[in-house]
């Protein structure tokens, strides 16, 4: 069984309802009808009858909601929500309703913070920014949770390495030059993440253009002092570095320019040191190697809301959505 199959397999044993705001996209539609074919989720489509009409009258999605916060019973409850969420911003009852019924991202993390539905998967359509922007005004951080990043999910055909081809890399998606502290408390959620969908150990590659002290420059301290902040107050965690990519996933290699390394040759997370490196690096992947690329898959907010890549199929929203309502049962 594959890994998506997996995860949809666990997705069905507790299924939660999962809001598709974008509407205005066909891969929504296309995605919704294999969703609930496949028994994955309860959905919730927001649509009016224009979007219903213009988009999704040619799939089959009998068994979703699909509600129209135009005309919905419960949009003045989710309104009266938003003032009071953000009264201290200044929020008026005329600005809320103008947002929340523009923007249905918005709508959705309204839903989800009254408890009516358990998470969202937007992006298709949007870009990051406006995707997460709606979670953390209205669903905010977990507790306890230093920052929001992201992360891909990459399942590699054919591939030897990492945990039978799947790897998760971070930050790919969010946050753009992290420093020290920052690389550390994105080494550890990412564990946590890996852990949760996989159901394997994690093994956390710190990643450079340095092997173990091969190079010296600015860029590889910053690396080197997340490795020693995250040995320091994450001391389960199984991290090394810094590690070149290849010494972090080809034993041979790694045999060579890190022995001894409790992770190096074997690891299956891989922490990038800035967003220009993740974003490269999952997307050569996903293009030359034909890896099946989920994301970004956010991590630290405080319900499951995951964006898209605008690029993404209907197979790929799919997917999502069975890794959007695995972590709602962990939520």
């Amino acid at each position: 069984m594959g890994f998506i199959e997996s995860l949809k397999v666990r997705a069905r044993a507790d299924k939660k309802t999962i809001i598709l705001p974008e509407s205005m996209d066909r891969r929504t539609w296309a995605a919704a009808e294999q969703i609930l074919r496949e028994d994955i989720a309860n959905l919730i489509i927001l649509a009016g009858p224009k979007e219903v009409e213009e988009f999704g009258k040619e799939f089959n999605t009998e068994g979703a909601t699909i509600i129209d916060p135009a005309t919905y019973e419960k949009t003045q409850q989710y309104i009266d929500l938003f003032v009071e969420l953000r009264k201290k911003k200044g929020l008026t009852e005329e600005e809320a309703r103008k947002i929340a019924l523009s923007d249905f991202a918005y709508y959705a993390c309204l839903m989800i913070k009254a408890g009516d539905a358990d998470g969202m998967v937007s992006g298709a359509c949007h870009s990051t920014a406006n995707t997460l922007r709606p979670c953390l005004q209205i669903i905010k951080t977990k507790p306890g949770v230093k920052l929001v990043s992201a992360f891909f999910l990459m399942v590699v055909p054919d591939c030897e390495y990492g945990e039978h081809g799947v790897f998760l890399f971070a930050d790919s998606g969010l946050v753009q030059d992290p420093n020290p502290e920052e690389l550390a408390a994105i080494a550890q959620s990412s564990a946590e993440s890996f852990e949760l969908l996989t159901g394997a150990k994690a093994k956390v590659a710190m990643l450079s253009h340095s092997t173990k002290g091969s190079a010296k420059h600015d860029l590889v301290t910053k690396v080197t002092d997340a490795v020693a902040i995250a040995h320091e107050q994450y001391p389960d965690l199984l991290l090394d570095g810094e590690l070149q990519f290849d010494a972090a996933v080809v034993p041979s290699v790694a045999a060579s320019k890190a022995p001894g390394s409790p992770v190096a040759g074997q690891a299956n997370v891989m922490i990038f040191p800035n967003l220009d490196a993740g974003n490269i690096g999952y997307k050569l992947v996903q293009r030359l190697a034909k890896a099946e690329a989920y994301g970004p898959i956010t991590q630290g907010i405080g319900a499951a809301v995951n964006d898209l890549s605008r690029g993404c199929s209907a197979e790929d929203i799919v997917g999502v959505v069975a890794i959007t309502a695995v972590q709602a049962q962990a939520q």
